[in-house]
This record gives structure tokens, C-alpha cells and sequence, in this order.
């Protein structure tokens, strides 16, 4: 009986398709990293966007309590607990107007 060397494994060959599929793959993963690095920065853009400036301190009168606040350009209004809206000077902090709301 004769003996037979084995034979060393051959590496199977890379067909053409194969080796477009697996480029395609990286190219998708390369996008696809990409993407969450752009949506990243983004969104780190955007959150650390300045954010509107208020006075330290509010008065309002005859000891009214803020419910809400809203700014505007050069202007700032405070919703009060007493039914009231005060518009307020950004710059000068001083009230330039006050609206009551009716029930």
C-alpha cells in the first residue's frame, strides 16, 4: 500500500464578487463611522451654542412670584402669579410694560 503525503491546505481563492463585497462592507462601515462623528459634533455644536443672557437679579412689584419667563432681542417678560405679564429692558433691567390678564 502506498504512502501519501499530505498535502498543505489550500487557501481557498477570492473571487472577484467576494472581494467587492468586503470592500463594500468597509466603505459602509468608513460612512457609517463617519456619520456618527459628524452627528456628534453637530449636536456638540448646538448644545454649547450661547444661551440668553438675564439680569443676576429680577425685581418685581408689590412681591409678586415669577411663574415664566420668556426673552426676546432687547427684552425679557415675566409671568407672574398675580395674572400679570411684565416686559422688562434687556439693557436697563428697568419694566417698560405691564399687561393683566383677564379671566
Amino acid at each position: 500500500m502506498p504512502m501519501t503525503v499530505p498535502s498543505e491546505p489550500q487557501e481557498p481563492q477570492e473571487t472577484p464578487q467576494l472581494r467587492l463585497l468586503r470592500r463594500m462592507v468597509m466603505l459602509l462601515t468608513a460612512v457609517m463611522i463617519g456619520g456618527v462623528l459628524v452627528t456628534f459634533a453637530l449636536i456638540v455644536i448646538r448644545l454649547s451654542d450661547r444661551t440668553p443672557t438675564l439680569p443676576d437679579q429680577i425685581e418685581l412689584p408689590d412681591g409678586a412670584k415669577a411663574q415664566a419667563v420668556t426673552i426676546g432681542s432687547n427684552w425679557y417678560a415675566v409671568v407672574t402669579d398675580d395674572n400679570r405679564i411684565l416686559i422688562f429692558d434687556k439693557t436697563t433691567g428697568r419694566q417698560r410694560q405691564e399687561i393683566t390678564i383677564e379671566r
